[in-house]
């Protein structure tokens, strides 16, 4: 079993293994025509479920024949044009290059006797990204594994740093369409259920800053602790981004910590266009970025950016096995001491090597492409009677509903959409997501890839409209 083993004597093996795969996974991407091939879980699991781990194959091509029928040929490639659903990217090729690379070296971005390189890199691309915000020499960061992580460590930092004697009266402001890893961060972080006010948005789905200032106000009235506000930057629904120096102004009046989230808005660090639309970041206390949503990397590369690089001391604590506190004095520099994880994956090293050969603005280049196809999407919608769209893009995503001319149950409008969707994933030609608006479902785009035209756009509204009403005419025959 040795043989198995990555090292000096096995280099060769390696090189034919890993050649084998990616011309399989090469060939798929380069035959594929469709995004997904509609398989269900009742067709898909039974194949998985015969499979007998116990009874290895001991052969490499025979593994990948048997990968292809349970994984490469029906999963969901983001990479073609008309995956319109969830916030995933297409991926770039010297990130991917990147992934192979630290797979094999398999460096631990705990301690530096583990990295030593790498350590360095991922510093040099958290000054990169604070130096993007517009933090000062101060900032510091550290790359975590998603923006969950990453808004669970902002917040952790925002409730040591707040002036209370109990976490009972610490209280968080979000507005109601922030991500729900604010709520769960909260629970996580042990502070009560109503510890997080939600504020309502306007029709921009912005948050109000006239009632987050109200509700300020009463939590300084009522003798509770503003411990922190989370604007979004990029709303997981609508792409929105909520008014970041009128926030920041509220922060600094009322002592909260001020959070980004820029999980998906943070593509505007690199625009070319669109930078604009994040002024105001810079008086961010954290911020949360996902190279894996805008940076067009392969998941995971996320990471929490923090203004004042001593608040990351309350996530710090000192093994003698690991980061003993002589190392603090020797200047060896251990990325545990900022981060919740331990092992830690090389992840930095795939935006390094994006950087190095396409260069952030070619990154941004990418993502202002999709936030015009966005907007010309969102002219399309607004042109097409079947349609009502919600708001105009402030980002890449669009949500709309379909609405039959001679059908006005709003309930039976909600049905014909989610048969809509859920026919249109079952044909494997697209893949859209779905949310609710004011309790009413609705479709969503999320357009992350440049590749998408106008004219996929125009074909998936097409295709939904005819699932749907081939939905309500088979309805009315039922009826009848």
């Amino acid at each position: 079993m040795r043989s198995h083993l990555l090292n000096d004597t096995t280099a060769e093996r390696y090189r034919r293994s890993v050649t084998e795969g990616i011309e399989r996974v090469a060939a798929k991407l380069a035959t594929t025509d469709r995004p997904f091939t509609g398989v269900t879980v009742d067709a898909l699991a039974p194949r998985i479920e015969r499979i007998d781990l116990d009874k290895p194959l001991h052969d490499t091509t025979a593994v990948l024949d048997e990968l292809e029928d349970v994984y490469l040929r029906d999963a969901v490639y983001f990479h073609h044009p008309r995956y319109l659903a969830h916030l995933n990217c297409p991926v770039v090729i010297p990130a991917v290059l990147g992934e192979a690379v630290l797979s094999a070296v398999n460096s631990s971005l705990d301690t530096w006797d583990q990295s030593a390189g790498g350590t360095l890199i991922e510093r040099r691309l958290v000054d990169w990204t604070n130096e993007r915000i517009g933090f000062g020499p101060a900032a510091d960061g550290v790359f975590t594994s998603g923006g969950s992580q990453s808004n669970l460590q902002a917040l952790l930092l925002a409730r040591e740093e707040a002036k209370s004697d109990s976490h009972a009266k610490l209280r968080i402001f979000a507005s109601e369409v922030s991500h729900f890893s604010v709520k769960k961060s909260a629970k996580l972080l042990g502070l009560s259920q109503d510890s997080v006010i939600s504020i309502p948005v306007g029709n921009d789905k912005r948050i109000q800053t006239v009632v987050l200032a109200r509700e300020l106000e009463r939590c300084k009235r009522d003798g509770l602790v503003p411990m922190a506000v989370v604007a979004t930057a990029g709303t997981t629904d609508f792409g929105s981004i909520d008014p970041l120096p009128e926030i920041a102004e509220l922060c600094e009046q009322f002592g909260a910590w001020m959070h980004v989230d820029a999980a998906y808005g943070c593509g505007l660090l690199a625009s070319l266009k669109n930078r604009h639309r994040i002024d105001g970041i810079e008086r961010a206390d954290s911020v949360t970025v996902d190279y894996h949503k805008s940076f067009f990397q392969p998941v995971s590369s996320s990471a929490v950016l923090v203004r004042d690089a001593a608040t990351l001391r309350h996530a710090t604590y000192h093994a003698e096995y690991l980061n003993p506190r002589r190392m603090v004095q020797e200047r060896i520099p251990n990325q545990v001491d900022k981060s919740l994880q331990t092992t830690r994956r090389f992840d930095a090293l795939k935006l390094w090597m994006t950087l190095r050969v396409m260069g952030a603005d070619g990154i941004g280049q990418l993502f202002d492409e999709v936030c015009e196809l966005a907007e010309e999407g969102w002219r399309l919608l607004a042109a097409d009677p079947r349609y009502d769209v919600v708001v105009a893009p402030s980002l890449s995503t669009l949500v709309f509903r379909y609405i039959p001319a001679a059908v006005t149950d709003p309930a039976e409008i909600d049905r014909a959409n989610l048969y809509a969707r859920k026919a249109l994933f079952a044909s494997g030609d697209a893949v859209v997501a779905g949310t609710k608006v004011g309790g009413r479902h609705f479709l969503k785009f999320t357009l992350l890839n440049p590749e998408t035209t106008a004219d996929d756009i125009s074909a998936v509204l097409d295709l939904i409209a005819g699932h749907a009403e081939q939905y309500l005419g088979e309805s009315l025959d039922r009826a009848s």
